[in-house]
């Protein structure tokens, strides 16, 4: 379902969602509920010390606003911080976090994969063409080679990146994939990018032929050579 057509949430099941990611939180993060009962202390001490010293009883209602917004920060924050630790261990999480982003985000997950779970998400936005991949480095070079080559036959003059995803020297943590994206300058307009979406979607859908010979049972019967053909000397 794209993001704008996407129920929207009630009061109270927006509260509802806010009670599970705070359970949630709370059972993944030991530091979670210190931090929410500094959040609450601080503005409601400041909040008893303003009225203390007669400044006037607005600053109840607004020093509960104050401790409510900092709630919300606090699980904010350390809740996308569980999420981002825990996504690093599950494949494919980059292309779930990047189509999470505001805005027009098109992901195209598992472009190319292999079998222990390497795999190439293709991105397009206004800042161009992007590849991510996740997995084995050494694994990943020629599989990144490879989507580039065919990638360029088809993009023209758009930009095009692409990131490798790891802790190591030239790789990208997960949890800076979504401030590495934003760096990107936007260089395409809006019909730039449903442009060039067609023509990626006509190349995504071409069949691959697989490396290496076919297997003579694999062939048609009326393609096969005629005997002695395909005898070495």
């Amino acid at each position: 379902m794209a993001k704008g057509e996407q129920e929207r949430v009630g009061f109270f099941g927006r509260l509802k969602q806010i009670g599970m990611v705070f359970k949630f939180t709370a059972k993944q993060d030991k530091w979670f509920l210190p931090w929410v009962a500094a959040a609450v202390l601080i503005p409601l001490s400041l909040t008893v010390l303003a009225v203390a010293l007669g400044l006037g009883w607005i600053w109840i209602p607004l020093g509960i606003m104050l401790t409510l917004l900092a709630v919300l920060i606090v699980l904010n924050v350390r809740a996308n911080k569980v999420y981002m630790r825990l996504a690093e261990h599950q494949p494919g999480a980059a292309a779930s976090i990047i189509e999470q982003m505001r805005g027009d985000w098109r992901v195209t997950p598992a472009l190319a994969s292999t079998t222990q779970l390497d795999m190439i998400h293709l991105v397009l936005n206004r800042r161009g063409v992007i590849l991510v991949a996740e997995g084995d480095r050494q694994r990943l070079r020629p599989m990144l080679k490879q989507e580039k080559r065919r990638l360029a036959k088809v993009i023209g003059s758009a930009p095009l990146y692409d990131f490798v995803l790891g802790h190591d020297e030239g790789e990208v943590p997960l949890r800076k994939l979504r401030m590495e994206l934003m760096k990107l300058p936007k260089t395409l307009s809006g019909r730039d990018v449903n442009a060039l979406d067609r023509r990626l979607k006509a190349l995504a859908t071409k069949p691959r032929m697989p490396r290496g010979a076919i297997p003579r049972d694999m062939l048609p019967r009326n393609l096969r050579p005629p005997k002695g053909v395909m005898r070495g000397r």
